[in-house]
C-alpha cells in the first residue's frame, strides 16, 4: 500500500497543469477507501485460509486487471534480465512478504489495528531512503518526525503494559510488513526508476514476478484448502482486484493529475478508514491508546515528509 516515487511518470508536472484540479479528488477518496477496507478483507480471509494462500489469491486477482489495462494500452513487459531481477526483489518486499505478514496478523489482531500499524510505512520508507538514495538528506524536521512517529508506534503497542500476548505478536507482524514496504519503496526508486518502462508496465511485471514466488511457496508449504466459504472467496477477490489492481490504476491517475506529493498523502487517510471499517463492519473494539497512537504516527509521518516550498521546486 505504499506510494513509490519510482512510479511517477515522466513529465508529471506538465500533466498536472494540463488537467482540471477537481478530477483527481474522487479517485483520491476512492483509493483511501479501497486501501483502508483492505484490512477488513484480510481479517475475513484469514479465518479460513493460510496467509500464503491469501497472498497468492490476492496477487493473481490483482495481476489480472493490471494486465488487462496494459493490453488495452498496448504496453509491453520488460525484456531485460536485470530489470526482472530488481522487480523480483521489489515484489518480495512490496508484495510477497508484507501481504503474507498482514495475513498472519489478521489472525491475531483486529483489522483496524493492522491498518494503524501500516501507518508507519512512510517512516520506514524515509529511513531506508536516507540509506539507499543519494538525493535524500536528513533534516531537523525529518529526524523530529521520525522520532515522533516511532513514539506513536510505542503508544499503539501500549509499551507500559508489556509486550506479551497474541496481540503484541500480531502488531509486530503488521509493523514488520510496514518495514518491508519501507525497504521496497526506495529500492524500487533506486534500481528500477529510469528504466524506460511506464509505471503500469513495471507494476504488472512486479506482480507477475511476485505471483511466481508466492505460487512456489504455496506449493511447498501449504495444502490445498477444503471448502472455502463464499465470503472468504469474495474477500480474496476484493483484496486483489480492488486493493491491488484497481488501487494501482487509481494511484497512477492521481500521480499524473495531481502529482506524487498529493498522492502520497493518501497514506494519512488509510488508518482512519481502517479504524472506521473495522468498528462499523466487524464490530471491533480498540483500546484508547491505539487510535491516539495512530494520530501521533500520522503527525510524525507528515512532519518527516515535509519539505519547504523552495526545496519542492
Amino acid at each position: 500500500m505504499s506510494i513509490s516515487p519510482a512510479r511517477t511518470p515522466a513529465g508529471a508536472p506538465a500533466a498536472t497543469a494540463a488537467r482540471p484540479a477537481i478530477g483527481w479528488r474522487p479517485k483520491f477518496l476512492l483509493l483511501a477507501l479501497v486501501w483502508g477496507t483492505s484490512f477488513v478483507f484480510i481479517g475475513v480471509a484469514a479465518q479460513a485460509l493460510d496467509p500464503i494462500q491469501i497472498t497468492l489469491g490476492r496477487m493473481l486477482t490483482g495481476l489480472l486487471p493490471l494486465a488487462g489495462v496494459l493490453l488495452l494500452r498496448g504496453g509491453r513487459l520488460p525484456r531485460e534480465p536485470r530489470i526482472w531481477l530488481h522487480l523480483s526483489v521489489t515484489s518480495f518486499f512490496l508484495n510477497v512478504v508484507p501481504f503474507t505478514l498482514f495475513g498472519h496478523a489478521g489472525q491475531l489482531i483486529p483489522s483496524a489495528l493492522s491498518g494503524i500499524c501500516n501507518a508507519a510505512t512512510p517512516l520506514f520508507a524515509l529511513v531506508f531512503s536516507l540509506v539507499l538514495l543519494t538525493d535524500e538528506r536528513p533534516t531537523r524536521a525529518r529526524l523530529t518526525g521520525l522520532l515522533l512517529g516511532f513514539v506513536g508506534v510505542l503508544v499503539v503497542f501500549g509499551v507500559w503494559t508489556g509486550f506479551a500476548g497474541a496481540g503484541s505478536t500480531g502488531m509486530l507482524l503488521a509493523v514488520a510488513a510496514a518495514l518491508c514496504y519501507g525497504i521496497g519503496t526506495p529500492y524500487l526508486r533506486r534500481f528500477v526508476a529510469g528504466s524506460g518502462h511506464t509505471p503500469l508496465e513495471l507494476s504488472t511485471a512486479q506482480l507477475l514476478a511476485g505471483s511466481v514466488q508466492i505460487a512456489v511457496a504455496a506449493a511447498l508449504f501449504t495444502d490445498a484448502p477444503g471448502a472455502v466459504p463464499l465470503p472468504v472467496i469474495g474477500s480474496v477477490v476484493a483484496l486483489g482486484a480492488l486493493g491491488t489492481g484497481l488501487a494501482y490504476v487509481l494511484q497512477y491517475a492521481i500521480v499524473r493529475e495531481a502529482g506524487a506529493t498529493v498522492a502520497a498523502t493518501v497514506t494519512y487517510l488509510v488508518p482512519v478508514v481502517a479504524i472506521a471499517a473495522g468498528v462499523l463492519l466487524l464490530g471491533e473494539d480498540l483500546a484508547w491508546n491505539q487510535p491516539v497512537g495512530a494520530l501521533v504516527i500520522i503527525a510524525g509521518a507528515a512532519l518527516a515528509q515535509y519539505r519547504p516550498r523552495r526545496a519542492r521546486r
